[in-house]
């Protein structure tokens, strides 16, 4: 049985790992992410030798997830705040050196939205959204069974929509944002505020917090709920999803955060587009990226899409 390789490229780490034509997750590992290009391409060819050799069959396809703004057109990332040393830098010619199978590559959420659609709580949608709640806010959106790139790649960047005009100056250029309002950093930014003091606890520790009693620390989770809602809401009236899923490191605290988020987002959306979507946890965990890349990979290898 042929194998697809996927690999999922992060701030700190890159997982990788192969999947069987059955969409299986048969093997994965992580590597640090390296500092410099120069580096990361030596370790992509380190990664794909040692995955030809673990296994005694075929690899057919190979997908990348890459932080960033990727293009389509130009088949390279416009923009990584993770990762600047991509900005601009022609990856597939470089890869290319070394791996002699087809391979694709998109941005890292949405292979992730993939990955659970694919293989995961989205399997059998055909419209889903996808968000992963962490450092950041990455999205991914399926759209009758096929990912939303827009016109030059660089759709479904929910992450960066406002729910909250007055809100924090983002990365990315705007205030408000998403991102500056429901992602770990705002979780411990309200718990500041809230108690007034300099203490920074991290975002796992507020939620240990909250479950103990800390009025604080639930209000904190409360209020990143809340714009996460509207964010919610304004994606339910525009897509009409069937699901959206929740993923990241902050929905390990999903309990603290899902209910003030689902009833923000009943208020803002038409009842009828409400009514007939699920909003829950994701289930592929880190996994999705590169399970994703690579489930990518063997689709677009069968249908011969680039």
């Amino acid at each position: 049985m042929p194998l697809y390789a996927g690999f999922d490229l992060g701030g700190t780490q890159l997982k990788y790992g192969l999947l069987d034509e059955r969409n299986n997750l048969v093997f994965k590992d992580k590597a640090p992410t390296p500092p410099t290009i120069k580096e990361l391409i030596e370790l992509f060819r380190e990664l794909w030798e040692g995955l030809k050799n673990k296994k005694k069959k075929t690899i057919k396809a190979v997908g990348f997830g890459i932080p960033g703004i990727f293009s389509f057109k130009e088949q390279k990332t416009i923009q990584s705040p993770n990762l600047p040393e991509l900005d601009n830098f022609e990856l597939r010619a470089a890869v290319s050196r070394f791996i002699e199978v087809p391979f694709w590559l998109d941005n890292d959420a949405n292979m992730a939205a993939y990955g659970e659609y694919r293989c995961g709580a989205g399997k059998g949608v055909k419209d889903m959204i996808f968000l992963t709640l962490g450092t950041g806010v990455g999205s991914g959106i399926i759209i009758a069974g096929e990912l939303l790139h827009g016109q030059c790649g660089f759709a479904a960047e929910m992450g960066h929509i406002v729910v909250n005009p007055e809100g924090e100056r983002c990365n990315c250029g705007s205030r408000g944002c998403l991102e500056t309002e429901a992602s770990a950093g705002p979780i411990i930014r309200n718990y500041r505020q809230l108690t007034r003091t300099d203490e920074t606890p991290a975002a796992e520790e507020i939620a240990k917090r909250a479950k103990l009693g800390d009025e604080a620390a639930r209000k904190s989770f409360e209020r990143a709920g809340y714009y996460l809602g509207i964010g919610l809401g304004t994606a339910i009236n525009l897509l009409n999803p069937e699901k959206i899923l929740l993923g990241g490191g902050v929905m390990a605290s999903g309990e603290l955060l899902l209910p003030h988020a689902a009833e923000e987002a009943r208020r803002r959306s038409y009842k009828a587009s409400f009514d007939c979507c699920s909003i829950e946890k994701a289930s592929l965990g880190n996994d999705a990226g590169l399970m994703g890349a690579a489930s990518w990979a063997k689709d677009r290898q069968s249908t011969k899409k680039a």
